[in-house]
């Protein structure tokens, strides 16, 4: 958030708190009813806001990971210093999403390729990394004694994007369409304002 904005919000706010207190001092039906239609006024601003800052940082996420690289890749360069002194690095990004559709498959090859201990099982608590017989088991030995459960298997997302990385940066083929996995571009500015 821009200091700006920021700002904006805080003195909007003191002016409004400041008038809710002279108004409810009067004890006033006027006055509440002030007070509620400052409160939907507000709420407006903020959904307001939200929307702007969503937007925002769209573009600059625009900005970021696709048209300074690009520019960069053209002029043949992969960092460079502002006048400022502040420095401009492009570096790797990447990310992975397994659709809802392709969780099966994708944590069948996990699991053919060695790679099933980033899978968490969940049956009524949470089992972690490389427990899935214990998960099974577990959910077994409740069903046989009348407890009902489910399982869901899951991996974290961080996780995920970490698996793609080192798979990515070690030169391992994998299926990355199966994981929504992609890699990508971002630049990122350090130093100087």
């Amino acid at each position: 958030m821009t200091d700006f904005l920021k700002d904006q919000m805080e003195a909007d706010f003191e002016k409004t708190f400041a008038n809710s207190i002279e108004n409810t001092a009067l004890g006033s039906l006027t006055g509440i009813a002030k007070i509620a239609r400052t409160i939907r006024t507000t709420q407006e601003e903020v959904q307001e806001l939200e929307t702007k800052l969503k937007a925002r940082k769209k573009d600059l996420l625009k900005l970021t990971d696709e048209d300074l690289p690009s520019a960069m890749q053209e002029m043949g360069l992969s960092s460079f210093a502002l006048d400022d002194g502040a420095t401009v690095d492009v570096k790797p990004t990447y990310g992975a999403s397994i659709l809802v559709a392709n969780r099966p498959k994708a944590y069948q090859w996990l699991r053919d390729n060695g790679y099933d201990d980033i899978i968490k099982n969940v049956v009524a608590c949470q089992f972690g990394r490389g427990e899935d017989d214990r998960a099974r088991d577990f959910q077994s030995f409740a069903s046989q004694q009348g407890y009902p459960s489910t399982q869901e298997e899951t991996i974290h997302s961080g996780t995920l994007k970490a698996f793609v990385r080192e798979r990515v940066e070690a030169g391992e083929e994998f299926p990355m369409e199966l994981f929504g996995a992609f890699v990508g571009q971002r630049a990122i500015i350090k130093g100087a304002k």
